[in-house]
């Protein structure tokens, strides 16, 4: 057993935040839906949408009954609009093949369409109790900085480091549950990227990172994603636009959100690709 464990998990228990998501005798498919709003959309963003959501589709059927270009619009502005599509592919399937009951296994979630290693692992965990090392950017960089050392983990995880995880996972399928989560938690409100409160983490005796002083990062550089300017801002220009519309919208009113011709196109033509949009006829655009 880690030395790492009783602490983390009393601070769990006593500072946990109350997400609806995290509460007991919540839905396996609130853990789902909040894991594919929460992939790189803040909690804060992630709250009220989510609620809506499960208000509107309280179960895996509910969406899928819908057409995939309402699941588009509930989305919002959370980004990553394609997050909608495949959480609604991942709900027909769930209706279609496993009698609209979210899958209780790690291989059955991750079959699953835009279910991953890590959504797969933390939905099993986090909605069914099962064993697995739940590895989101959060665990990773309080892994890092307490058993390796280092400010942050490397850029992608790698067998070292998923094998560094599993050495610490407590063996009781409960434990490692609870651990999972509230290491996730504790890097999302203690031990943050840009200033971990070091004062405050129920570890920081036990803590690498801390006792070698805190040194800098000194790996690859971490990416910084722009925004402003990108194809990625006229992507969520234009479907905003369409996202709003009461019907197919014109060209020419996606012409004038977005004066970049090229950019624009690009962008256009991009968001037909992915099927976040239809042209249901010539020079007009809406909602799959």
């Amino acid at each position: 057993m880690s030395d790492l464990h009783q602490p983390v998990l009393r601070w769990y228990a006593e500072h946990q935040r109350d997400l609806p998501w995290r509460r007991p005798g919540t839905s396996a498919w609130s853990v789902m839906v909040s894991e594919f709003m929460l992939q790189q959309t803040p909690v804060v963003r992630v709250l009220p949408v989510h609620e809506a959501w499960l208000e509107r589709w309280p179960t895996p059927t509910a969406l899928a009954d819908e057409p995939a270009g309402e699941a588009v619009r509930a989305w919002g502005r959370l980004g990553y609009p394609r997050r909608a599509l495949r959480l609604h592919a991942a709900a027909t399937v769930i209706r279609d093949a496993h009698g609209g009951i979210v899958p209780d296994t790690y291989d059955e979630l991750l079959a699953l369409p835009g279910v991953g290693d890590y959504t797969a692992a933390a939905i099993a965990s986090f909605a069914f109790g099962r064993r697995h090392v739940v590895l989101d950017t959060n665990v990773r960089r309080v892994l890092a900085r307490t058993l390796a050392g280092a400010e942050f983990p490397a850029p992608a995880v790698n067998k070292a480091e998923r094998e560094l995880a599993g050495s610490v996972l407590p063996d009781a399928d409960e434990d490692a549950a609870v651990w999972a989560v509230a290491t996730m938690e504790l890097g999302a409100v203690v031990c943050t990227a840009a200033r971990p409160a070091c004062e405050r983490c129920p570890v920081v005796d036990l803590c690498a990172w801390h006792a070698a002083g805190r040194p800098a990062y000194d790996g690859p550089a971490r990416k910084v994603q722009d925004y402003a300017g990108t194809d990625r801002q006229c992507r969520g220009r234009l479907l905003g636009v369409v996202r709003d519309a009461d019907g197919a919208v014109p060209r020419g009113r996606l012409e004038a959100e977005w004066h970049l011709a090229e950019q624009r196109d690009r962008a256009l033509a991009g968001l037909l690709t992915d099927g976040l949009l239809v042209e249901p006829e010539p020079g007009y655009y809406a909602l799959p």
